[in-house]
């Protein structure tokens, strides 16, 4: 059978860049479940795209549908036929719907009943009849963040179709959509190829669009700009570390990359250099140049959309003047800024709006100044420690008032830290005002220093507890105060810098200044808070391996501080199958089962009437003292070595003693007994979570 390769091309006007990716994503699923759906036989798919165009390639398309067989179920034999044999109504019935002649029908048993049946066949249609309708419906598949509508409000896209192009081969699919019908035209770049394209064939796509210049396949667009960006660095004497959002940003902006450099003057360079790269990149998608010591020079590199080598001076010149004017601001801010100090802005913190009902910025500093306070005494931390992340979060958001911040958001806690030194703060404080935002977005790293960490992880808290307090939980689909990135800051800062501060005090701490202002009964919010902030640390230990029914037995545990818990889940992760671990899970199961609702843990040893209930009693103090004492230094190794000899006399009680008897005073003891086995034993965690693997 012939096959073909398949093209359908969407030419628009230019789409913005964050649309094309996932709009390319979309056509490959959609294109192969209808494939499929059509059940024609197809190669490989590929999706291509510009800012001006979105297309699909499908290699060996078959020339038809493949032939449809169903197996259709009808009457049973008893109601098929007479007792002479003759059909009935029934069943003729059932052969006309089906389109078989009575002669065709079979008979097969079902659950020992038999029953007619029709073998229905469906031929395959041709190629040409069926890919004009699947277009259309690829066409209508795509979903964009902000679509428009421009030929009526049914037809809606990310900008106005301007052409449409579908071949099977040679042959033109023929197909409306919008007001146009498609054809075996195309076009290549605005500028360098204004000519409409007559494809041939649709597997020469890609060759005759290189040919009138477009890189249509966005992978050999992004291979082109680094090649041309790294050699524009290396003629300057430098190199370009290659963002990866600016990169996949500037692949769709342009169709035939042309790699153009510029320079600004040198005296910008006394300029904080995060400011120079936040100007080029974020503002202009500029690459920046570096030494081979990583400072900045003064140059950038742009990439143009397909500049002619005649007119490359004029786009060199153009970007030079655009960056040149934003630098001067850029130097204004830094000169104008530097008029004040970071404690008298930090006065004028009252000028911005925290959360309404809780007050301003100020008010916010002031919160996030007392709980680093509290935190250091919670963890005793040194005093030299203490007063540098206190004088760091008086500061942490003085540089909001700033004219740069202002104009550059993305370098709030970075001014803060140039102005911190410009202003005489020591090192350390400057340092800990810049790491208070960090995490700053997934992957990123904790505050390197201690003071730094504290105040990130008041200022964290601080916002988990506000909004939990005025009742803005995040749910399901909706996060807009981005508290789980929050959280997730918190659990890498305790974790990072082994802070062993129960999650309970820590919620407890974060929410005291804000009880006269809570939505709900201050108990509720706590459990909201701590709640939240245990699915995080869910999360997190998954995301590290950690197995599912470990991480529920350490939550399940009495301890809660970050540090602890992660030891407990790699120990218990690493005794996974041993006969160590399985061989006190089910005795200790069987505890914690029948003292599931029991809380008393006296146990009065006068009450003792077997050698079993003593010898587990004096196994279970001995082992106690050991087990506190490993505890308290985090050895959970040692604490599950002081754990694993009770499974010899946890056995023996069982085997000789019988818990539930009729004597309440007896009956109680004995289950006081395995409480206190079942609270030494949740020193690890409540391991009867573990899942025991099955030989």
């Amino acid at each position: 059978m012939r096959k073909e390769t398949f093209l359908l091309e969407i030419g628009t006007e230019e789409i913005p860049a964050r649309f094309i990716a996932p709009a390319l994503q979309q056509l490959q699923e959609v294109a192969a479940r209808e494939m499929d759906k059509e059940r024609l036989a197809y190669g490989q798919i590929r999706v291509l795209g510009t800012p001006r165009r979105l297309a699909i390639l499908v290699e060996d398309v078959a020339a038809k549908q493949r032939e449809l067989k169903e197996k259709k179920k009808g009457p049973a034999v008893k109601v098929a036929f007479d007792s002479d044999g003759n059909p009935s109504k029934a069943v003729l019935g059932f052969a006309r719907a089906q389109g078989v002649q009575m002669s065709e029908l079979s008979i097969e048993e079902v659950g020992g009943v038999p029953y007619v049946f029709a073998l229905r066949r469906i031929a395959g249609q041709a190629v040409h009849t069926v890919l004009p309708a699947l277009c259309e419906r690829l066409l209508r598949s795509i979903s964009f963040p902000k679509p428009m509508f421009w030929y009526s409000k049914d037809v809606r896209f990310a900008r106005p179709i301007r052409w449409l192009t579908a071949l099977w081969g040679s042959d033109t699919i023929p197909f409306t959509f919008a007001g146009l019908t498609s054809s075996n035209v195309t076009y290549g770049h605005r500028f360098l190829s204004a000519d409409k394209i007559v494809l041939e064939n649709a597997a020469a796509y890609e060759d005759k669009m290189r040919q009138n210049y477009v890189l249509v396949d966005p992978q050999e667009r992004e291979k082109a700009i680094i090649t041309q960006i790294k050699a524009e660095a290396e003629k300057l004497g430098g190199h370009t570390v290659m963002d990866e959002e600016l990169l996949a940003e500037v692949v769709n902006l342009v169709e035939y990359p042309r790699a153009v450099a510029g320079e600004f003057f040198s005296a910008y360079l006394e300029i904080p250099q995060e400011v120079l790269i936040t100007a080029m990149r974020t503002h202009q998608r500029y690459f920046p140049v570096f030494n081979q010591e990583k400072q900045l020079l003064p140059y950038f590199i742009t990439v143009s959309n397909g500049t002619s080598v005649d007119f490359l001076e004029n786009v060199r010149a153009g970007n030079e003047r655009v960056l040149r004017a934003r630098l001067a601001d850029a130097r204004f801010f830094f000169e104008e800024d530097r008029k004040k100090s970071l404690d008298e802005y930090a006065q004028l913190l009252d000028n911005i709006v925290f959360m309404e009902p809780l007050g301003t910025m100020k008010a916010k500093t002031k919160r996030i100044t007392n709980l680093v306070k509290l935190l250091a005494a919670e963890l005793n931390i040194k005093t030299v420690v203490q007063q540098t992340a206190v004088r760091a979060a008086a500061l942490a958001k003085a540089d909001l008032m700033t004219h740069m911040v202002y104009e550059f958001p993305e370098l709030q806690g970075i001014m803060g830290m140039h102005y911190a030194r410009l202003g005489g703060e020591k090192e350390e404080v400057a340092t800990a005002i810049a790491e208070h935002y960090a995490p700053r977005f997934a992957h990123d790293q904790p505050p390197a220093s201690l003071a730094g960490a504290l105040v990130a992880l008041a200022d964290k808290m601080d916002t988990l507890a506000s909004c939990f307090t005025l009742g803005l939980i995040p749910t399901s689909s909706q996060d807009p105060y981005a508290l789980r990135r929050s959280a997730n800051g918190v659990v890498s800062i305790l974790l990072t810098h082994k802070l062993a501060i129960p999650l309970q005090r820590l919620c407890e701490l974060a929410l005291a200044e804000l009880k006269d202002h809570s939505a709900a009964a201050p108990e509720k919010v706590l459990a909201e808070l701590k709640d939240f902030l245990l699915q995080r640390v869910s999360h997190s230990f998954a995301e590290q391996g950690i197995r599912y029914d470990v991480i529920a037995a350490v939550l399940g545990g009495t301890a809660h501080d970050l540090p602890g818990l992660w030891q407990r889940a790699q120990l218990l992760q690493r005794k996974l199958g041993t006969t160590d671990l399985t061989r006190i899970l089910i005795p200790f199961t069987r505890a914690a089962n029948l003292t599931k609702e029991f809380n008393q843990f006296e146990v009065d040893p006068a009450l003792f009437s077997t050698a079993a209930e003593k010898e587990l009693y004096q196994a279970v103090l001995a082992a106690g003292k050991v087990v506190a004492e490993a505890a308290a230094k985090h050895d959970f190794a040692q604490v599950f070595a002081a754990l694993s000899p009770l499974y010899t006399p946890i056995e023996r009680f069982f085997d000789d003693v019988m818990v539930m008897v009729k004597n309440q005073a007896v009956r109680r003891n004995r289950l006081a007994l395995l409480a206190l086995v079942k609270a030494l034993f949740f020193t690890l965690g409540d391991i009867s979570q573990i899942v025991q693997e099955k030989n």
